[in-house]
């Protein structure tokens, strides 16, 4: 079993950045892939980025490429989203998630424990 605490959301300005951080309660995070996903308002909810177990393999969204950054620390059982170049289109609850096996990460239902969700707002 494995808790998922989100933090690090707010408001920000376009063009601006935000680092959310994700920390799991449970002695086994380090056997599962992470993921960062996202629910913007009015939207299903969607794939941003995940990391492997060991933190050596990484995915994007298209549309995050180049200005998110996925990281882990194991020792600190915490997960790390770096925000930058902030779109009023990354609006939305963002949940951390995990799951077993780096594959497959977009498909949301694969991941077995989730977050409460922080909401990020970017203004224009």
């Amino acid at each position: 079993q494995v808790q998922l605490v989100e933090s690090g959301g707010g408001l920000v300005q376009a063009g601006g950045s935000l680092r959310l951080s994700c920390a799991a309660l449970g002695r086994t995070f380090s056997a599962y892939a992470m993921g960062w996903l996202r629910q913007p308002p009015g939207k299903e909810r969607e794939f941003v980025a995940s990391i492997s177990w060991s933190g050596g393999s990484t995915y994007y969204a298209d549309s995050v490429k180049g200005r998110f950054t996925i990281s882990r620390d194991n020792a600190k059982n915490t997960v790390y989203l770096q925000m930058n170049s902030l779109k009023p289109d990354d609006t939305a609850v963002y949940y951390c998630a995990a799951k077993y096996g780096h594959s497959q990460v977009e498909v949301a239902t694969l991941y077995i424990y989730w977050g409460q969700g922080t909401q990020v707002t970017v203004s224009s």
